[in-house]
Formats: structure tokens, sequence, C-alpha cells
């Protein structure tokens, strides 16, 4: 059943997505779980989120599964082996769904277990859509103090873009890479006060300049 749908959503695949949620090939598969969960029932879909966020939790919490997704060499003996050593890391609380497994079967066949993170972040979006949610990632070099996110989300509330929702979920990312301030992503808009953009206006201000 996901394998049919996967072709016809691609050209749909960056429909309504923040520009953080993945690449294109990842965001076809996002799509393509997406549809065969609520096509089964409201049920199933939140099931099958629980249990990507579960896998994705034990990916980048366990670096031999990390490694695992990411290692295209690996045999169709040995991507078969450790595709069940996800799914029980995964699924301890109880078996994974036939949904979630038909989604890896898939990505592993096609060589593209390397997108596994990105395909369950674009899930998680269609579906934030789908409940009237409004997911806002905010990145900053070191963690946020709860009453920085607070005045944040008392901002964010005052935009069109969250009025129009049910509800504003925010998340704080730490990425030392940006230096300092805050890039903001909600809905498909990106804002960028971070050190490292100005850094690098300032660099190519002077570029020009010689």
């Amino acid at each position: 059943m996901l394998l049919s749908i996967v072709r016809p959503v691609a050209s749909a695949a960056a429909t309504g997505l923040g520009r953080r949620a993945a690449s294109g090939i990842a965001l076809k598969y996002s799509h393509a779980v997406y549809n065969a969960a609520l096509s089964k029932s409201p049920q199933t879909l939140t099931k099958v989120q629980t249990e990507l966020n579960a896998l994705s939790a034990a990916i980048k919490e366990t670096p031999k599964l990390n490694e695992f997704v990411h290692n295209p060499s690996l045999s169709v003996k040995d991507r078969t082996a450790g595709l069940e050593v996800l799914y029980a890391a995964g699924g301890k609380k109880e078996p994974i769904s036939d949904i979630t497994k038909n989604l890896f079967s898939v990505l592993s066949d096609n060589g593209r277990l390397g997108e596994t993170v990105g395909v369950i972040e674009g899930f998680n979006e269609l579906v934030s859509q789908y409940k009237g949610e409004l997911t806002v990632v905010v990145t900053s070099a070191n963690a946020l103090p709860r009453d920085t996110l607070s005045r944040l989300e008392s901002t964010l509330k005052q935009s069109q873009a969250a009025q129009q929702a049910k509800t504003l979920k925010i998340t704080n990312k730490v990425n030392p890479s940006i230096l300092g301030g805050i890039v903001v992503d909600f809905g498909d808009k990106t804002i960028d006060l971070s050190v490292a953009s100005r850094v690098t206006k300032l660099n190519n201000l002077l570029q020009q300049s010689v």
C-alpha cells in the first residue's frame, strides 16, 4: 500500500511544509506514510506517529543504529537484520505496526534509510497541520531559559499564522554553529537572527568592497 503511494505524491512533496522539514526525497515518504496511516483512521495516524518518534529517538540515542541507517553499503541480509534490531529498540511497549514496518522496508529497498530522520520530521509536520497545530522551532547556540521561550511564545501568538492555528508548539533546538542569537522556523517562514548569519553578511560585504 505504502509503495504504491510514494510515486503519486512526489510532485506535492513540498506543499505546506516548512523549510526545515527535510529534502524533497524524504518528503515523498513523509506524505506516503501519512496518507497510508490516515486512510486507516485518526487513531492509526497517532499510533504511527508515536512509533516513528520512538524509532527516531532510538536512532539518535544509539550510535550503532545511527550508523546502521547511514550505511548504504550494507547487504540486503544485513539491512533486514538491522531493521529488526531497530524495531525492537523502538517498539518496547507494543509491536511496531505494519504501516511503519512497510515504510522502513521501502526506505531500505530504495537505499534511502539515510533519509529516516527527515522522513519523520516531515511526517510530524503533516500531523501537526492535520491537528491544526503550528510548530515553531527556535534554534539557538545554547538551550534557552524557560522564561525566554515563554516571551517568544507570547510574541509569536500575535502573528497571523499563530492566530489561525488551534495550538502553538515551540521546540528549542541547540546548534552551536549559529554562534549566538536565534533562528526561528514556523510554517513556511524563517527568521534568521543568528550571529553566524550576521558574520556571513559582513564577510559578503567585505568581499564585495575589495
